[in-house]
């Protein structure tokens, strides 16, 4: 009788119906059932692996386009959507890797995936964490704040830091961070109970909601009346226009993000380009992948905080795979609160 391994099984996908334009919906992906094998092919160096956790992150809706010339491939019509994730391994041509190991990095949206370049996988060596938390504060959204700010930002003790859709996976670690240096910190989010979290949860000086400040420039001015030292940018036009206005010499600027211009066909201008001169100010753009040879010094860091209760994440779970393109969406109208998590199974 064949091995249970070595024969077909039924694999639930996600799969991308078509390049999308404008805002995405729900109904631009649709659930099918495939098959896969669960051993890998003699001679492979791939593997393969049960998903148990899908990370919903924005960067996704650039994959949802026909784009050339990206940091980061198109998805395929037709085919699974990918992203990162935190799976188990079930079978192994990969010497890094064996039967049972516990892994996260790019997967498929699917209940099973074949990972051929598995060198893009880490291997989770600490389980004492929830393992939700390598789709965020010990995965890629923790390395970006981690890289972000430490790495681009430069920053020093007392400094003026804001922070951009500050509740969400990356913003909630940056904020925390930049008050273990000492700084001075307030975030922008776009609802009541987003604004509460910030200040009463991750510990911000301020926060407000700048869906009710009709003068987003005004607003800045109120917070930082001596001006912004850092920025960490995750949404780009206005709120960018504002700052620029409201930045202090020497400050410095890390692009992580654009979300209010992923679903725009035209992208908004920026207009206050000028004071980048008149204020000797900083901006530099960054992507995560560049830094994860930081990632061991990373955990050592970030490991320790999370076990003493000195810094705390915020995750929205969602269960089952069938309700990961409603999660997605989601992530465009704000209708998260924190890290967007999809449970595929909790075997």
């Amino acid at each position: 009788m064949a091995d249970r391994e070595d024969i077909e099984v039924s694999n639930k996908q996600i799969v991308l119906r078509d390049y999308v334009s404008g805002s995405p919906k729900e109904t631009d992906m649709a659930a099918r059932s495939g098959t896969i094998r669960l051993k890998v092919e003699d001679g492979s160096s791939a593997v393969v692996v049960k998903n148990l956790y899908l990370s919903c992150d924005p960067y996704m809706r650039g994959r949802m386009q026909k784009s050339d010339g990206s940091y980061v491939e198109s998805f395929t019509p037709g085919s699974p959507i990918t992203g990162y994730g935190v799976a188990r391994v079930l079978d192994s041509g990969h010497p890094k890797f064996k039967k049972g190991d516990l892994v996260w990095g790019i997967t498929g949206w699917e209940e099973y995936s074949l990972i051929k370049a598995p060198e893009t996988l880490f291997k989770i060596e600490n389980t004492d964490v929830p393992l939700s938390y390598y789709t965020g504060i010990l995965g890629m959204p923790g390395m970006t704040a981690y890289a972000g700010f430490y790495e681009v930002c430069s920053p020093k003790k007392g400094e003026y830091v804001f922070i951009s859709a500050a509740s969400g996976a990356v913003g909630q670690l940056v904020g925390q961070f930049a008050k273990f240096l000492g700084c001075y910190v307030v975030g922008s989010a776009g609802t009541k109970e987003k604004v509460d979290l910030l200040k009463n949860k991750f510990g911000f000086d301020e926060a407000f909601n700048y869906k009710e400040e009709p003068d987003l420039v005004a607003a800045l001015k109120r917070y930082f009346p001596d001006g912004i030292d850092i920025y960490f940018e995750n949404v780009g036009g206005k709120m960018l226009d504002a700052v620029l206005i409201n930045m202090r010499l020497h400050g410095r600027i890390a692009v992580c993000g654009m979300i209010s211009q992923y679903n725009l066909n035209q992208p908004e201008g920026v207009h206050n380009l000028f004071c980048l001169i008149t204020k000797r100010v900083r901006v530099e753009g960054f992507l995560v992948f560049d830094y994860y040879h930081l990632y061991p010094k990373f955990l050592d860091m970030i490991l320790p905080h999370i076990k003493e209760g000195k810094i705390v994440y915020v995750e929205d779970v969602v269960e089952g795979l069938e309700n990961s393109p409603a999660a997605l969406v989601g992530l465009f109208s704000g209708r998260n609160v924190g890290k967007q998590v999809v449970v595929v199974s909790r075997e």
